[in-house]
């Protein structure tokens, strides 16, 4: 389901987990961040890191670091609420992030849309943050990494999709255009959770 402000405020009740997903060069992380800036002090707030099998200093988003062996013993132990396999590497949210929901929380984290299924699985309430560019605009974002050649991005990106697939309560936010108003959308989206979840 796709931008239902009805359902997302009645499923704030037992604690919302976000899931913020989209395409490489959609500033999921940028824009995570401006919401780490208006929320800062909200007690009902959590902004998760994820622990990716990559070194913590080798850019992008900010991630606890683990070696592929540090992290299948994580996940032997249980240590994440949910964990999956994408391009190579490893990723994993921590399982305290169940206490913080318990609670009736609030808790955003960077996801991965090949995972989703894990996710809701995980969490009975989540909401999915769909965070798009045009692929023009996404071409040159990646074109400015200097990994890929614009064609060869332009081709990538004609093979794959923008959208989520799968009944999920999902919002989804077109950051083509100035950051602040993709950051707004954001914002007022996850303040409509917290509202709902006031009122009930």
């Amino acid at each position: 389901m796709d931008n239902q402000p009805g359902r997302l405020q009645t499923k704030g009740v037992a604690g919302t987990m976000v899931a913020v997903v989209g395409p490489s060069g959609a500033g999921k992380d940028s824009l995570i961040h401006l919401a780490m800036q208006h929320f800062a002090g909200r007690p009902d707030v959590h902004f998760v890191q994820r622990v990716i099998t990559r070194p913590a200093d080798s850019g992008g988003e900010q991630h606890r670091g683990a070696s592929p062996a540090e992290f299948e013993a994580m996940r032997r132990e249980g240590s994440f609420a949910v964990d999956w396999d994408a391009h190579g590497l490893s990723y994993g949210i921590p399982a305290s992030v169940h206490e913080k929901l318990a609670l009736g929380h609030m808790v955003i984290a960077n996801g991965s849309r090949s995972a989703l299924k894990h996710w809701a699985r995980a969490f009975p309430s989540l909401l999915v943050i769909n965070v798009t560019a045009s692929p023009e605009v996404l071409a040159e974002r990646l074109v400015a990494r200097g990994r890929e050649s614009r064609e060869e991005i332009l081709e990538r990106l004609k093979r794959g999709s923008l959208t989520v697939e799968g009944d999920y309560d999902v919002v989804t936010i077109d950051n083509s255009g100035a950051l602040a108003e993709a950051g707004t959308k954001l914002i007022s989206t996850l303040e409509a959770v917290l509202a709902g979840r006031a009122r009930n």
